[in-house]
C-alpha cells in the first residue's frame, strides 16, 4: 500500500538537509492524493481567516447533508400523518352530529300543538306595516266603489293609540295596492266597524267618508249585520235563545285589581225560588242583547252562531261565559270572573286538543266574524262570508264539530 506522507520543512532545517532527501527519490511530492489540511479549531479558523468546507461561495446554495435530507423527509411525513389524523377526527365528529341529531328525542305531538299554535296566532304581529299591507291585500273578500272588505286576522288590532302596527295605520299602502301602486292616487279608506284584537273574520272599510256615514245610519237601523261563530266550552240550553242583560264595567278586587265587564241584570229570583223580581238598574250599564243559536255540538263543546243586536264592548264573551256558563274556548279572561289566570279546561276536552292544563295559555280566542250582511239599497246590498281560520278548523276537527253545510242531510 502506498502511503502519501507530507514532509514538512521547519523552518530552522538547513537547506542541505532537505536537498539531500528530494535527492534520495523520495516519492512524497509525486503524490497524486490531495492533501489534508491539519485540522483548525473555530477559533483558528476565524483567526487565520480559512472557511470550513460546508461553507458555500457568495450566490450559491448551502449543500444538504444527508441527515438533514433524513429529517426534511421525516417531518414531512409526520406531517402528513397529523392532517390525515385531522380529517379522520373531523369526519368522525361530523358522523356524531348527525348520530346525535338523529338520536335526539322527537317533538312530541303537544310540542307540536303548541308550536302550530303559536305559528298560526303570531304569524302577523310585531311585523313590518308593509308586509301586513300586502297580506290584507291578498285576503280581500270583497270591494266596490263604496266599501271594502277585508279578511281581518288574528291578534292584529284595527285602532292602537300607542303606535303600534294595526289596520288603521298602514290603510294608505293597501290603497295604493288597491289602486295598483298609482303615485297620484287619491283614494282613501276609513274603517267603519270595529273588531276586537283575538276576533278574526270579516271587517268592513269605506272608501270615501260619505260610505262612513251610510254605514252609520245603517247601523242605527239593524240593517249592517255582522254573524258570529264561536267555539264553547259546554253545551247551552236552551240551545237558541235572546240574551238581554244589561252589562256594566266593574272592579275586581284582589292581589292584582283590574276592571271587567259584567252581568248586571234588571231581574233576580225572588226567596222562594219560583219568581222573578225586578231590581234597582244601574246608572253605568248598558242595554246588551244577542241571538244565539246551537250548530253542533260535541265532547262536551259546542259550534255556536251569534248575532248580537247591540254592540257593548265584549259583549258576546260576556254573555255566554256569564249569562250561559259555556266560556268561548281560549278566552282567558271571562272564563273566570274573578281572577286572572289561563282558562281552566276540563280533562276531556285537554285530550281532545292534545294539551296539558299547562299549555292552555297558548290557545287562542275562537271567536270569528263569519259573516257581514248589508241591507241598504238594492244596489248596495251585499253578503260577504269570510273563511275560517286555520287554528279554528283544527280545533272543530279534534272536537269533532261539524260546520251546517257538511252534515248529512236527514
Amino acid at each position: 500500500m502506498n502511503v502519501c506522507r507530507r514532509i514538512v520543512r521547519p523552518a530552522d532545517w538547513p537547506l542541505g538537509f532537505n536537498t539531500r532527501f528530494s535527492s534520495g527519490r523520495i516519492l512524497t511530492n509525486r503524490c497524486q492524493c490531495p492533501v489534508a489540511a491539519p485540522p483548525l479549531s473555530r477559533r483558528h479558523a476565524n483567526v487565520t481567516g480559512t472557511k470550513p468546507e460546508s461553507a458555500s461561495e457568495p450566490g450559491q446554495k448551502p449543500r444538504l447533508r444527508a441527515i438533514d435530507l433524513a429529517r426534511k423527509i421525516q417531518q414531512e411525513k409526520m406531517q402528513g400523518k397529523a392532517s390525515e389524523q385531522e380529517k379522520m377526527q373531523g369526519k368522525a365528529s361530523k358522523q356524531e352530529k348527525t348520530q346525535g341529531k338523529a338520536s335526539e328525542p322527537a317533538m312530541s305531538a303537544q310540542q307540536k300543538r303548541v308550536t302550530d299554535l303559536k305559528r298560526f296566532t303570531l304569524q302577523l304581529q310585531n311585523v313590518h306595516p308593509n308586509v301586513l299591507a300586502k297580506h290584507l291585500h291578498r285576503s280581500t273578500l270583497y270591494q266596490n266603489r263604496d266599501y271594502v272588505v277585508i279578511n281581518k286576522p288574528y291578534g292584529v288590532p284595527v285602532k292602537d293609540d300607542s303606535g303600534a302596527t294595526s289596520i288603521s295605520s298602514v290603510l294608505p299602502v293597501l290603497c295604493k295596492l288597491m289602486d295598483g301602486m298609482k303615485s297620484r292616487s287619491e283614494s282613501q279608506l276609513f274603517p267603519c266597524l270595529g273588531l276586537e284584537k283575538e276576533t278574526t273574520g270579516t271587517l268592513l272599510l269605506a272608501r270615501h267618508e260619505e260610505a262612513v256615514e251610510q254605514i252609520l245610519n245603517l247601523c242605527k237601523n239593524n240593517q249592517v249585520q255582522t254573524t258570529y261563530w264561536v267555539i264553547t266550552v259546554g253545551v247551552p240550553v236552551p240551545s237558541q235563545g235572546v240574551i238581554d242583560i244589561p252589562i256594566v264595567e266593574k272592579e275586581v278586587p284582589g292581589p292584582r285589581p283590574h276592571y271587567k265587564m259584567a252581568l248586571s241584570p234588571v231581574y233576580r229570583m225572588n226567596d222562594t225560588g219560583d219568581g222573578l223580581t225586578k231590581v234597582r238598574a244601574q246608572r253605568q250599564a248598558h242595554p246588551a242583547a244577542t241571538k244565539y243559536r246551537v250548530l253542533d255540538s260535541s265532547s262536551g263543546c259546542s259550534l255556536v252562531e251569534l248575532q248580537p243586536i247591540t254592540g257593548v264592548k265584549h259583549q258576546m264573551r260576556v254573555h255566554m261565559a256569564l249569562a250561559l256558563s259555556c266560556p268561548i274556548l281560549g278566552d282567558h279572561k271571562y272564563s273566570n270572573w274573578s281572577k286572572l289566570a289561563p282558562q281552566k279546561l276540563p280533562d276531556h276536552v285537554l285530550r281532545k286538543l292534545g294539551l296539558e292544563q299547562s299549555k292552555s295559555r297558548h290557545l287562542p280566542l275562537h271567536l270569528h266574524a263569519r259573516q257581514l250582511t248589508l241591507q241598504g239599497k238594492s244596489q248596495a246590498d251585499f253578503r260577504v262570508s269570510c273563511p275560517l281560520p286555520k287554528y279554528f278548523s283544527q280545533s272543530l276537527s279534534r272536537l269533532l264539530l261539524t260546520l251546517p253545510n257538511e252534515k248529512d242531510p236527514e
